[in-house]
């Protein structure tokens, strides 16, 4: 492969990374509370709001059978009115945000569903406020499934920005049709593919290990109610342990 298309690899790599890394921070900001949101919401949860689950479950279905290419398009004047174009790798960033919210929403639903709800139980019933029982308890103990999914988030990430760059987002996409497959060029193919199976394998190996080590870690110290709540105040009698605390 010529040094210039070398070059060109490397920057649609940088560019995959720029478009991924900003979109990967933006979904978990949102992804979440949404998270969080779908969890103590629902029946018999923390703060149970039927109507307001149900709402938000339905958007987020909605948001996650939407294919990618097809949300590109739909959402072009918020990506023009965001941004101030539609074409290159930050108005990109744009439909990857929208696109992977839902996903990393369910992923944050089920990691806190794994949660043991005894540990829950104990913490409301050491008079826990709801805060911390989602700080100190549900995050800390979903937090290797939450790592994993996170790292299966950043990997759709990486696959939704090729298909972004191949119509106008840059990127790896970007390269690999404008000189792969426009002009032939099977050795910038097969560059374009092995760069994205390098990130993938980077960003799956890199979760793995963070969500053992902190697994490991939270086996090695299990903190009692009492220890981790210092500021908590035990619950009155015949209080449910999961309503109407603030």
């Amino acid at each position: 492969m010529p040094s210039a298309l070398l070059h060109s690899l490397w920057v649609a790599t940088l560019e995959t990374l720029y478009m991924t890394s900003i979109s990967a921070i933006l979904v978990l900001l949102a992804g979440l509370p949404l998270g969080v949101a779908l969890v103590i919401t629902d029946q018999g949860g923390l703060w149970e709001r039927p109507l307001l689950h149900r709402s938000l479950g339905a958007l987020v279905n909605v948001g996650r059978s939407v294919p990618f290419i097809i949300l590109m398009v739909a959402i072009v004047p918020l990506t023009r009115w965001l941004v101030g174009t539609t074409i290159g790798t930050t108005a990109a960033i744009v439909p990857l945000v929208v696109a992977a919210i839902p996903f990393m929403g369910r992923v944050v639903e089920q990691s806190l569903r794994e949660v043991d709800p005894g540990l829950v139980e104990a913490a409301v019933a050491m008079g826990s406020t709801h805060r911390q029982v989602i700080l100190r308890v549900l995050i800390p103990e979903a937090l290797p499934s939450l790592l994993r999914g996170a790292a299966l988030m950043i990997i759709n990430l990486l696959g939704y920005s090729a298909m972004a760059g191949a119509v106008g987002g840059g990127g790896l996409g970007d390269l690999a049709v404008k000189y792969g497959y426009m002009r032939f060029r099977t050795d910038v193919m097969l560059g374009c593919l092995v760069a994205l199976l390098l990130l993938v394998q980077a960003v799956q190996l890199l979760g793995d290990r963070l969500a053992s080590r902190f697994d490991r870690t939270r086996s090695r110290r299990e903190p009692s109610p009492s220890t981790s709540f210092p500021g908590a105040t035990p619950a009155p009698s015949g209080a449910s342990p999961w309503k109407d605390r603030p």
